[in-house]
């Protein structure tokens, strides 16, 4: 990869390698764009095979979370970081404690968060490194683990994708193809089963299956039978990319809700190839926003209630999105992308006036 060619093609403003021999950390933290403010983002712990496959998921990620918190109505950036290591062995206080230093280090363009593979006890042990970090439970105030919010915020975009598509927004009756049903997958599953809808899930974690299967009497199919079952909605909670030319001709569904990152190979094309078909895109940095509007909540001293209202909201969001669609004729991941650079376009336009006129006032004195 041409580091530099990359960031400049998407307007990255940072990156930052993190080396630390005696804990074994190997982390990279990338800052796409803080127009709008700090960079928040969470932390991905992955076995990543080669260095530049995690320096292209941190890009793509930091990314999608400067889009995900502008759409979100957010004052934060996008950033995003990941460490390579496997989180079933390689976790220790230290090599957390030691991405704390690098977090601290940049004194506030980025503030961390968990992810894939981090939890509550890994961002303590940052904390006690960094007050740049969200979703601890060290702090007085903090939000904790952001995954039922992330959870509900996802159901409530489901429900308004139903309502698009079958003219209400109950899930009662529907039936609903789950891919990866890890915590937050789980907490969607709960509140699926709870309105009176129909599960059918997958995961290569067969432990994660049967747990969903024996709460929520759910079906389950093998991995990659989760295309061609036959379902109102499919809901991605597991890797991303996924949405391609193999699988979409393959799907048997009216609409795609779910919360994995980046769910479209090529966005503009698939993003196409599913309109062509006539299944509603429910584009996925809209839908997975409520753990981001959650822990950015912390921001301001956090109001549980406050927050929950604000990722309830995500239902309003997904709706302007959908008619913003039909109104320009574009597909839903289109009118996302838009809603996002719209108002980073605003706020740049903004911010210049005020330095312009701040570079000014200090030019006559």
């Amino acid at each position: 990869m041409d580091l530099f060619k990359e960031m400049e093609l998407y307007n990255y403003e940072q990156v930052i390698f993190c080396q630390d021999k005696e804990s074994g950390l190997k982390g990279i933290i990338a800052i796409h764009d803080t127009t709008l403010g700090p960079a928040l983002g969470g932390c991905r712990m992955w076995p990543y095979e080669t260095e530049e496959e995690a320096l292209r998921d941190v890009l793509r990620l930091s990314k999608g979370m400067t889009y995900k918190n502008a759409a979100a109505g957010l004052n934060i950036g996008g950033g995003k970081s990941v460490i390579i290591g496997d989180p079933k062995k390689d976790k220790s206080e230290a090599l957390f404690r030691a991405m704390g230093r690098y977090v601290e280090s940049l004194n506030g363009r980025y503030i961390i968060a968990e992810d894939v593979g981090t939890t509550e006890e890994d961002m303590n042990y940052m904390y006690l490194e960094t007050d740049y970090v969200t979703g601890s439970t060290a702090s007085a105030g903090a939000s904790g683990n952001p995954s039922p919010k992330t959870a509900l915020g996802i159901y409530y975009s489901m429900k308004r994708t139903a309502k698009e598509v079958f003219g209400t927004d109950s899930l009662e009756g529907l039936t609903i193809s789950v891919q990866g049903v890890g915590n937050v997958a789980y907490e969607l599953c709960r509140l699926i089963h709870e309105e009176g809808g129909k599960l059918i899930v997958t995961d290569i974690n067969q432990e994660a299956v049967n747990r969903v299967v024996n709460d929520f009497g759910a079906q389950s199919v093998g991995v990659n039978e989760i295309y061609e079952v036959e379902a109102d909605i499919f809901s991605p909670c597991a890797l991303g990319a996924i949405l391609n030319d193999d699988t979409i001709p393959k799907l048997k569904v009216k609409a795609i809700c779910g919360s994995a990152n980046n769910q479209l190979a090529e966005g503009k094309k698939h993003g196409k190839m599913l309109d062509e078909l006539g299944i509603l895109y429910a584009p996925d940095f809209i839908v997975n926003s409520g753990g981001v509007i959650n822990v950015a909540d912390e921001l301001g001293g956090y109001n549980e209630e406050r927050a929950i209202k604000k990722v309830k909201n995500i239902y309003e969001q997904m709706g302007r999105i959908f008619t913003i669609a039909k109104e320009q004729q574009i597909t839903t991941m289109e009118a996302a992308n838009h809603l996002a650079e719209e108002r980073i376009s605003q706020m740049l336009n903004i911010r210049s006036t005020f330095l312009s006129s701040e570079k000014s006032s200090i030019s006559k004195r």
